[in-house]
């Protein structure tokens, strides 16, 4: 249940909402997100839970929030998975899966949490490998060495800002197999850690969908989404950024959110393309005929970056950009709230 605490503590941080901007700066935003996912996605292909690179991916994050200046971790747990061979063998399959945790405190114990996974699709069949999904060759441009990126250049950005609230990014391996990440990041979590929780932020596959959309969890309070999900839809107005809501509909394929589910207030950010129209009001369609599904899941031919970057020209740029656009100053009132205008 959201305490009344938490519900307070944000209540009293965005009870004025005008339009504040952080300090200017002389570097575009989305910059540094745009080099990191393209930095990632070309030097950390395949990164499968347990692989070289999964590991590889995890040494390098951990370096860039230390030069930042966050205390950060590796925190490495073992999962397992079954593959399915042709004839119908079920072999076990166990691994070491690798998430990295940087954290900066601020005045007070309350923390928002911004989540990312940085692991590509594991095949666990041979029908996977037959229709060419994960393995080796996947860059995992969209996902999800964009949600990464961007996550790497929000704490960049807010490494020298005062902070009231603390922060804490999570960069998760094991969501590929089921969201494992995410059962041992919970389960990890001490109650005085659950108790001081104000929000999770997960940012996912932020590059093909034509929008981004902003929802908030099935068990977010109401107050709480306009006080985020609205916030966040607001700034993407005043900046021209097309955005949308599905409202609370965060149920991820193949089961729901476990931070929602463990009744954490939920904003999640993710580029899709959604529409009215099946039987539980909203379908998603096809982007173009390169996107047949509106999506690359797990496709290493279509989640590169020489395919996005010829059918989508220009996307990941003004994806980067519009996603810092937005979060930055969100995360800024929230985490501190000495950047909002006197009542």
């Amino acid at each position: 249940m959201f305490s009344r605490l938490r519900l307070s503590a944000l209540a009293t941080l965005l009870s004025c909402c005008a339009l504040v901007p952080l300090h200017a700066t002389t570097v575009a935003e989305g910059h540094y997100a745009e080099q990191q996912l393209r930095y990632i996605a070309t030097y950390f292909p395949g990164r499968m839970a347990g692989s070289p690179a999964e590991m590889l991916t995890a040494d390098y994050l951990q370096q860039q929030f230390l030069q930042l200046g966050y205390h950060s971790n590796k925190r490495n747990f073992i999962t397992h998975y079954q593959y399915i061979s042709q004839d119908g063998r079920v072999t076990p399959h166990i691994v070491t899966a690798t998430s990295v945790v940087a954290a900066r405190a601020g005045a007070m114990p309350q923390q928002i949490i911004i989540i990312s996974h940085t692991d590509t699709y594991l095949p666990q069949s041979d029908s996977d490998r037959h229709k060419n999904l994960g393995g080796l060759t996947l860059q995992g441009a969209d996902d999800n060495a964009s949600g990464i990126a961007v996550m790497l250049e929000l704490a960049q950005r807010l490494s020298k800002a005062p902070l009231h609230y603390s922060l804490r990014f999570v960069a998760l391996s094991g969501e590929e197999l089921g969201q494992r990440g995410e059962n041992d990041y919970l389960s990890r979590m001490t109650p005085e850690e659950k108790k001081n929780t104000l929000l999770v932020i997960k940012l996912d596959d932020l590059v093909v969908g034509n929008k981004l959309y902003f929802d908030s969890g099935t068990n977010t309070p109401e107050a709480v989404s306009r006080q985020t999900r609205d916030r966040a839809l607001a700034i993407a107005r005043v900046n021209g950024i097309p955005s949308a809501t599905r409202g609370k509909e965060v149920r991820m394929e193949p089961a729901v959110d476990l931070f929602d589910k463990a009744g954490f207030p939920l904003l999640s950010i993710r580029a899709t393309d959604w529409e009215l129209g099946n039987k539980d009001g909203q379908q998603q369609r096809a982007i173009s005929p390169h996107f047949p599904q509106g999506t690359t899941r797990h496709q290493a031919s279509l989640d590169n970056l020489p395919y996005l970057d010829r059918w989508l020209p220009g996307r990941i740029t003004q994806r980067m950009h519009d996603s810092v656009k937005i979060l930055l100053p969100l995360i800024d009132e929230l985490a501190n709230p000495k950047t909002l205008s006197p009542k």
